[in-house]
Formats: structure tokens, C-alpha cells, sequence
């Protein structure tokens, strides 16, 4: 399987496998047929209360890459073929992935759902509208801001001050001129005036809530925990207040089970929830990575763009709150997007330039030095694509075994699970040595103190900069005893600072702290850096124009 002999899109390829009935992928890691609930022929929601619980617990593996270009890396793409491969080592693996946001998939990334032969299948339904969960999360939501403009319109029993309502009404789809809009306009029987706006839904806090919580139990209970705004007096209000979390949850329910489907080879994999990673917590739900671990010896997740932010997170707040550590750490780069670190412009990453991929590889070194941070020793993926050079390729893989850096070529796009064959074999080795996990900070520490250490020690940055907005809020989160919270930092992808054009291994930077939003739902403050948007806009040539749908139904463009 080569390229230049099967010049299909991702698209074609998907089109072109025989997906497994999924019931026997169910079966194949003892899920047991009560607990199937098939969506279709090729895929179904997974009863989590009706698994009996194993005492062995599957290893976790979490792939990260280096600062995302618009060359693209392929995460979710290694993330895929390592696992396939993993099985062909004999290893009982299941992948655990998130679920893709139309805002994206409609606007500059197209897919979501690995690449070439490493995909996971049905990649149409997946990019679409999967099994509903995006659109029961847009609801959730949404019902929250028509009860709390009910509640203002019938009375305002709770003395909710208009100006102080902080949560917002979500779409899932890039969509800037929604960002900032006015409702309640039309007189009295419309309600009551008042500044609102829409976030994308993958930053709405109930996504977050959806992929941190446990069981329904403590789906509830972080709903309710919501702050909505405040009170004239400046007192928080929240979801338990208005005594909507039950209705909440009712409307979540069915999302809220786990989505089985499988890769084009068989390996089963999970697909749940899907937070961005700039902007939010950027890992898959836990209760998809916690199934999988009671499943499979092996489960090989992702967290969204690079370590500085998915990586970050997937360690300090979602392994802090599934009580797990990872096992392994797999670092994706790309000659592509180190040529463009190194300072070469898109339109000439075809023609071969050893010398600035040596020049790109400090923001590997950073990446690499970050998941150290953690006490775990990376695993570098260098995702080959058939452009690359031998003599470009050499040059990374001799920096890293020159800094004692494990390091393995993958070219699962091209040869699936075959291609990840040699991958997998350092995951396995590194599996079996003791990692020395920590968290980079605790939750007594100041927010401060947690803020100025991820700066320092994850982005490199000098220190940080609060706003006198972030002040005030910083004093607020303080008189309501919510310091105890770890911090999820909103900023760019594409640099370690808050400066998206400071590519490589930006030096001598200061980031600036906005604005600090409690999410007590969530169970963390989200800290805005620099011009960071929660509404996404669509680019120049979205997407979309690329994609259609022939007579019989069948996608086009969709990659």
C-alpha cells in the first residue's frame, strides 16, 4: 500500500473497507450483549453499569504531538495506527478518542478520524452527526440559558443581576458573528433584555462536565455545581439554584454511555466527548478511557494540539481526576512541521531542507523536556509522510538517539498497523520500565503559583502577566474559596507562547492573563491568555466547499 499505487483521499480509503459487525467487536474485549445498544450495523452506545468491574487495570498510552502548523502532524492518525499495530504485537488494545467537532470538520481541518489505512470507521457518521451526543450536549446547554431568562422573566426569585450572567448560549459550528449578541428584544412578553453570546460546544462547561464525570451520579452533581452568574449582591448563582440539574441530566443520559466503533483493521475504539484542547481540557471522556481500561490490557488515547496544552491537562486535570497516571507518553512531529519551526514557509515544505528541520527541532526538545516535567520518558513518532527525505528523517532521528530520546518512524498512513510496528515496540518497552508520574503542581498552591508554573515550566515563558480584570477575578475566586481548583489555560496552539506567530522555541516571553472563569461544574478556573476565542470563526475557503453527496448518498470531500 503505497501513495503513488492507491492515490485515494482518507475519504475513498474509509469508503473502500469491510467494517466488522459491531457486535463482534463488543465481543472481542468481553463487552457483553446486554450492555450493547447498537446504533446501526457498524456501531453502538455501551451500558457502562452493566461491565463487571476487572481488578487489572489496561495500560494507558497518551499521544501528544509537537506545536500544530497548518502543515498538519497526524495525532489522531499514529494514535489509530499505533494501537492496530499494538495489536499485531498481540496485545488486547482499545483506543479511546474524541468525538469531532462540525466547527472544525466544516471549517479549515476537514475529518477527524486518522488518515490513510489508520482510521477509524465510519468516518462519514463520525464527522457528522455520529450517534447525537454534540447536539444533546448543544440542547443541555442551551435549556440552561432558556431557564435562567425564564427565571428573570417570571420574577427573578434568585435577584439575578442581567449584566452578570456569565454563561452562554453554544453552537457546534464556527460562527463569529454569534459571538456577541443581544436577546430578550421585542418588549415585555420577550423577555428581558440583556448581553449574551454564543461559544462553540466544545467549550460549553457541560462538554467539559460530560467527558470529567465518573458516573450519572456525579454528572449531576457537577451540573449542579454550575456558576450561571451572580446576584445583584455579586453572590454566585448556580444550576441547583434554579433546580434544573435533574432536567439536565435527563437530557444527557443516553449521551452520556460510550460510543464503540473500530478501526479498518478491527481494533476496537471508543469515541466520546470532545473538548478542545486551546480552549478547554482537550482529552476524550474519562468514562470512555476508564472503560477501556477495564476492557484492554492496552489503551492508547490522545489530548488535542500539542503537550504545552492537551498533554498538560490530560496530566494535571484529568489524570488528577480519574486517579490514574500514564503509563507512556508518544510525542508526534512531522518533518513537515518541523521545517516550518525551523522558519520555512508553507509552499516550499515539499523541497528538502535538512538544516531548518535542525533549526525546527528545539520545539521538539521543549515538548520532550515538558513531558519530562511530568517524570514520564517520551516516546517520539516521527509520522512519515512520502515527501519526507531519508537524509531529513536521519536528521531527527539521530538528534534523539544522540539525547537519549526514544524514537520510532511511523508510516501508518500508508501501511496501517504494519506501519507502526516498530512504534509499538518502544511503547511496550517503555511500558514495562517505572515512570516516576507527578502532577506539576497541587491544589492548595495558589492560583497564582499553579498559573506561573505551567508558564515557566511547560511553556518556558519567563512569567506571567494579570490584567486588572484578572485581578478583580482573582479576588472574587479567592472570597469564594475556589483557589483549591486546578487551572485549565485557554491560549494558541501554534506557540508555546501567547503569540501565535512565535513559532520554534520562543524566549524571554511573558504571557498575559485576561480574564479567570470559574467552572465549578468542571472542576477547574479557566485562565484566557491573549486573544484566545471561544466562538471560532470560519476561514477564507472553509471546508465545506470541498464537500457533497452524490444521488446514492455518499460523501464527498470529506477528509
Amino acid at each position: 500500500m503505497t501513495e503513488k499505487l492507491t492515490p485515494l483521499t482518507d475519504l475513498e480509503i474509509a469508503s473502500k473497507a469491510t467494517m466488522q459487525p459491531i457486535m463482534e467487536i463488543a465481543e472481542r474485549v468481553g463487552i457483553p450483549e446486554d450492555a450493547v445498544e447498537p446504533y446501526g450495523k457498524s456501531k453502538a452506545k455501551i451500558d457502562v453499569t452493566k461491565l463487571a468491574r476487572q481488578e487489572k487495570q489496561g495500560k494507558v498510552i497518551l499521544v501528544t504531538a509537537t506545536s500544530p502548523t497548518p502543515a498538519g502532524e497526524g495525532k489522531s492518525t499514529v494514535t489509530v495506527g499505533l494501537a492496530d499495530a499494538l495489536m499485531q504485537h498481540g496485545q488486547k488494545t482499545m483506543i479511546a478518542l474524541r468525538e469531532p467537532s462540525l466547527g472544525p470538520v466544516m471549517g479549515i481541518k476537514g475529518g477527524a478520524t486518522g488518515g490513510g489505512y489508520a482510521q477509524v470507521l465510519p468516518m462519514e457518521d463520525i464527522n457528522l452527526h455520529f450517534t447525537g451526543d454534540l447536539h444533546a450536549i448543544t440542547t443541555a446547554n442551551n435549556a440552561l440559558s432558556a431557564f435562567i431568562d425564564n427565571h428573570i422573566h417570571r420574577g427573578n426569585a434568585l435577584n439575578i443581576d442581567p449584566r452578570r450572567v456569565i454563561w452562554k448560549r453554544v453552537l457546534d459550528m464556527n460562527d463569529r458573528s454569534l459571538r456577541n449578541v443581544i436577546v430578550g428584544l421585542g418588549g415585555p412578553a420577550q423577555g428581558v433584555p440583556r448581553e449574551d453570546g454564543f461559544d462553540i460546544t466544545v467549550a460549553s462547561e457541560i462538554m467539559a462536565i460530560f467527558c470529567l464525570a465518573t458516573s450519572l451520579t456525579d454528572l449531576k452533581q457537577r451540573l449542579s455545581r454550575i456558576v450561571i452568574g451572580y446576584t445583584y449582591d455579586k453572590e454566585p448563582v448556580t444550576v441547583h439554584d434554579l433546580g434544573v440539574e435533574g432536567a439536565l441530566t435527563l437530557l444527557l443520559k443516553e449521551a452520556f454511555k460510550p460510543n464503540l466503533v473500530q478501526t479498518i483493521e478491527g481494533t476496537p475504539a471508543l469515541i466520546h466527548g470532545g473538548p478542545f484542547a486551546n480552549i478547554a481540557h482537550g482529552c476524550n471522556s474519562l468514562i470512555a478511557t476508564n472503560t477501556a481500561r477495564n476492557l484492554a490490557d492496552y489503551v492508547v488515547t490522545e489530548a488535542g494540539f500539542g503537550s504545552d496544552l492537551g498533554a498538560e491537562k490530560f496530566m494535571n486535570i484529568k489524570a488528577r481526576i480519574g486517579a490514574f497516571s500514564p503509563d507512556a507518553v508518544v510525542v508526534v512531529t512531522t518533518i513537515r512541521a518541523l521545517k516550518m519551526h525551523g522558519g520555512v514557509p508553507k509552499d516550499q515544505l515539499k523541497e528538502e531542507n535538512r538544516l531548518a528541520v535542525e533549526r525546527g527541532l528545539v520545539n521538539l526538545e521543549k515538548h520532550i523536556e515538558t513531558v519530562r516535567t511530568f517524570g514520564v520518558e517520551p516516546i517520539v513518532a516521527v509520522n512519515r509522510f512520502v515527501i519526507d527525505t531519508d537524509a531529513e528523517v536521519d536528521a531527527v532521528l539521530a538528534w534523539c538517539k544522540a539525547n537519549a530520546v526514544r524514537v520510532a518512524e511511523a508510516k501508518v498512513w500508508e501501511n496501517g498497523g504494519a506501519g507502526g510496528l516498530e512504534l509499538a515496540k518502544e511503547v511496550i518497552e517503555a511500558v514495562e520500565q517505572q515512570n516516576d508520574f507527578a502532577q506539576l503542581y497541587q491544589l492548595e498552591e495558589s492560583v497564582e503559583t499553579k498559573v506561573e508554573k505551567i508558564v515557566q515550566q511547560v511553556y518556558g515563558g519567563l512569567g506571567v502577566l494579570f490584567t486588572d480584570e484578572a485581578k478583580r477575578d482573582l479576588q472574587m475566586i479567592e472570597a469564594n474559596d475556589w483557589g483549591n481548583l486546578p487551572v485549565c489555560m485557554a491560549k494558541t496552539q501554534y506557540s508555546f507562547s501567547d503569540n501565535p506567530k512565535l513559532l520554534g522555541r520562543p524566549e524571554d516571553f511573558t504571557i498575559t492573563i485576561r480574564k479567570i472563569i470559574p467552572k465549578l461544574g468542571a472542576g477547574f478556573l479557566v485562565c484566557l491568555t491573549g486573544d484566545i476565542m471561544t466562538m471560532p470563526g470560519l476561514p477564507m475557503r472553509p471546508a465545506a466547499l470541498n464537500m457533497d453527496v452524490d444521488e446514492n448518498g455518499n460523501a464527498k470531500g470529506l477528509m
